[in-house]
């Protein structure tokens, strides 16, 4: 079926923008829907239409008010260093925020409680925040620690860091345990973090233990994934080359089971 005018003039703008966007910097403002419609000599729908191609394919986003731009380049961490998400992007020379959503003391969820190795529905500490880098939404974040910690909750939980908290209270985190996961944002996520529903979150879960290897913090963070990567770095086990696979890697714990994990292993 041969394609219409208008779609042959949709299509070309559409590569336009991206081979534009390809060339541009992060966060470089684009032509706006007028301009792109007089360049083209098309409708505004038309050209409002191309660009919103690019913006399914996170490729570009619209700011309400201000325009649409490129996207930023992803903020990247480098795994095997522990630190609280306030140090990682003082390192950066990016200003660590939080908007806090809730922080209180509640019943906790089977796989809160097993993760802080806590009796079936304990009470627990729950903070819920929006991370900020820049005053730029990064991730949503929902941390929950024992309920010994409950003064944590007359802290600064905005602009400080709940890492420095439990170290005030003689429970320093010093290791961690992540499992990496991915979904699309949920619309309750989506509104928090100003996203759409396609936007893809990169999820990480983590326990976090102090020096007596007992959890303070257990997290699951959802990363926006176009503005956060997680390097990894793998090096191959000669000396374990030969055993079965399933003999040397344990799977990660299923949401419900972390009490049963084979070797416990925690999130920041």
């Amino acid at each position: 079926m041969a394609r219409s005018a208008g779609s042959v003039r949709y299509l070309e703008i559409a590569e336009w923008l991206r081979e534009l966007v390809f060339n541009a910097a992060p966060g470089a403002r684009l032509p706006s829907d007028a301009e792109v419609a007089a360049r083209f000599s098309v409708s505004r729908m038309t050209a409002r239409s191309a660009i919103q191609q690019l913006v399914n394919e996170n490729l570009i986003v619209r700011r309400q008010g201000a325009g649409t731009f490129t996207r930023e380049a992803p903020l990247h961490r480098h795994e095997g260093l522990l630190m609280s998400f306030t140090a990682d992007m003082g390192r950066r020379g990016l200003r660590a925020s939080s908007r806090l959503i809730t922080a209180e003391l509640r019943g906790g969820s089977p796989p809160e409680t097993a993760a802080l190795r806590l009796p079936d529905g304990n009470k627990v500490v729950a903070i819920k925040r929006v991370r900020l880098a820049d005053e730029t939404p990064l991730a949503l974040e929902t941390a929950v620690i024992p309920p010994d910690y409950v003064s944590v909750l007359s802290t600064d939980l905005e602009s400080g860091s709940l890492h420095d908290a439990l170290t005030g209270l003689g429970h320093a985190p010093v290791v961690a345990h992540s499992w990496i996961s991915s979904r699309l944002a949920s619309a309750s996520e989506a509104a928090l973090l100003s996203v759409s529903t396609s936007e893809p979150l990169l999820v990480e879960r983590r326990i976090v233990e102090d020096e007596r290897g007992e959890p303070v913090e257990f997290t699951e963070t959802a990363y926006i994934a176009s503005r956060y990567v997680i390097d990894a770095v793998f090096v191959a086990d000669t000396a374990n080359a030969r055993r079965p696979v399933h003999e040397m890697r344990h799977r990660p714990p299923r949401s419900t089971s972390l009490a049963q994990r084979a070797a416990p292993t925690a999130p920041e």
